[in-house]
């Protein structure tokens, strides 16, 4: 009796219970005073249903997705009173974050310091004529610039990614910048905090960041400051209050590790131990990551400490950082590093990966945990199967969330009929975001496919051109095929209460 009481007790006080009590009261008390005003008086009533026709006219003619639209839009019918009222909160509240009211000051700053080197353009364009539009987009309109005399090394699973990551640590002199969407306590943790403190101690420059929602139920409240004694720099991203506001869902999901400007690394893999297995939740943990040295190294860079700046509401000297780069003589191809701001007008994560699927020749073969898209991007993937490109999707076989599996898996019956062949990887949960097509073009990064890493979270990634690790990509994708199934359409026809189920899902995806 006394450990079931030990339980609830630590169920009660445990922070997740805390933050989720907190927002259903707020959901509570904001439907019943909407509800209790709408019994008073038939004016409230008429005004509540007013706004949420005036709501909804405005979503439609919004520049979001359809998708998005769409949930909103039946979200708006299903409670009329409620809906429209709820959407202005969410945007109200989410309209004053520090971080987009600095975004053009910030935007101006990277273009200063993220420039296109005109030959190393010239001669991308000489070599791939085809993929100039791409070079345009990203160098002119994102502003992320492409570069040579970059060594790649495409790094899987996580296990190897953190050998490579540790050894580097090792090395470190000057400076050490981390940012994690995920850290949490075990031996991962506890390997690179040794390292950091041992640097630190040395007169390295130590600086963490992660994000505050990612850690949340990993991490004890004010956990940064523990940091703080040992000389180690720690920022939390976005600080989450238990409050409803659309600025919540802006999540800092980036992996960057920058290493005395020598050497950095990105990916999927974050500061906790499933991410290499040293603990099983969901079978077998597959991720992946790129570690790369030379003059793409100084985009990861500037993006790290350009967040580090906006986080602090700082302007710092980056250019004391701009490491300058030997001859890499085991460099080729074109490497080009990139990053994605929910709070500007670009997509850019979404763009990259069009880019890619829309121009995609003779194959095209991803690796992603999530598969929730929109119409857009389907079409696109069955477009370019129906033309005769070798499309071929690996999603996971165990989840990690049981309702996003689910709504994933809506999506595979009509991509099956539009000729794309879907895999489930058996051993357990894939968690690489990887992309490649035509032995030309491979980008791997932290965004999933699915609503929030391609519009609402801050991602990063890497696009190779003409690199070996292009067709590294491509043979570690035929090796997970060996332990994957392939989806039939007989098998997704099946059961049709659970497709029913996933087809609301499937209208609620956006709020995932």
């Amino acid at each position: 009796m006394r450990r079931f009481i030990d339980k609830i007790k630590k169920l009660l006080l445990n922070r997740r219970t805390t933050v989720v009590v907190l927002l259903l009261m707020q959901l509570a008390v904001l439907f019943l005073t909407i509800w209790g005003a709408s019994e008073f008086s038939r004016a409230f009533t008429i005004a509540f249903r007013l706004i949420s026709v005036i709501v909804a006219v405005y979503i439609v003619n919004t520049r979001a997705k359809p998708g998005y639209k769409l949930s909103w839009l039946a979200l708006i019918l299903s409670f009329p009173i409620f809906g429209g009222l709820f959407y202005l909160l969410l945007k109200l509240q989410g309209s004053s974050g520090k971080f987009y009211r600095s975004r053009a000051h910030y935007d101006a700053w990277k273009s200063d310091n993220l420039k296109q080197d005109p030959d190393c353009a010239a001669d991308f364009s000489r070599l791939y004529p085809s993929r100039v539009t791409q070079l345009e987009y990203m160098s002119g309109t994102a502003g992320y610039p492409l570069f040579r005399n970059t060594e790649t090394v495409f790094l899987t699973p996580g296990e190897e990614f953190f050998s490579h990551f540790i050894e580097e640590l090792e090395k470190a002199e000057k400076f050490i910048f981390l940012e994690f969407f995920i850290l949490d306590d075990g031996y991962m943790w506890d390997k690179t905090f040794e390292i950091l403190v041992r640097k630190a101690s040395e007169g390295v420059d130590i600086r963490l960041m992660y994000d505050n929602i990612g850690s949340l139920f990993t991490l004890p409240d004010g956990f940064y400051k523990t940091l703080e004694p040992f000389g180690i720099k720690c920022a939390t991203f976005n600080e989450f209050k238990p409050l409803w506001s659309s600025v919540q869902n802006n999540r800092d999901h980036r992996k960057i590790m920058v290493i005395d400007g020598k050497v950095a690394f990105t990916g999927g893999v974050n500061l906790a131990d499933e991410y290499i297995n040293e603990r099983q939740r969901f079978g077998y943990w597959k991720d992946c990551a790129l570690m790369l040295r030379g003059d793409a190294i100084w985009s990861f860079t500037f993006t790290f400490l350009q967040m580090w700046n906006r986080v602090h509401g700082t302007e710092e000297d980056v250019s004391v950082y701009k490491i300058p780069q030997p001859v890499i003589s085991a460099a080729d191809g074109f490497v080009l590093p990139y990053a994605d701001d929910p709070g500007d007008d670009e997509n850019v994560s979404e763009h990259v990966y069009m880019q890619i699927i829309t121009q995609a020749k003779k194959y095209l073969y991803i690796e992603t945990p999530y598969l929730i898209i929109d119409d857009s991007m389907m079409s696109a993937l069955i477009l370019a199967a129906k033309s005769g490109v070798d499309v071929r999707i690996v999603t996971p076989s165990i989840p990690d969330k049981k309702l996003v599996f689910m709504t994933t898996r809506s999506y595979y019956l009509p991509l099956i009929r539009g000729g794309v062949k879907i895999y489930e990887y058996t051993p357990g949960f894939i968690h690489s975001k990887a992309v490649v097509s035509d032995d030309e073009v491979a980008t791997v990064g932290s965004p999933n496919f699915d609503f929030r890493s391609l519009y609402l979270h801050f991602e990063c990634g890497t696009v190779l051109y003409g690199n070996k690790t292009v067709t590294d990509v491509r043979d570690d994708f035929f090796d997970i095929l060996k332990d994957c199934h392939e989806i039939t359409e007989e098998e997704m026809q099946r059961h049709l209460p659970v497709r029913i189920f996933q087809s609301i899902l499937r209208l609620l995806a956006p709020f995932f």
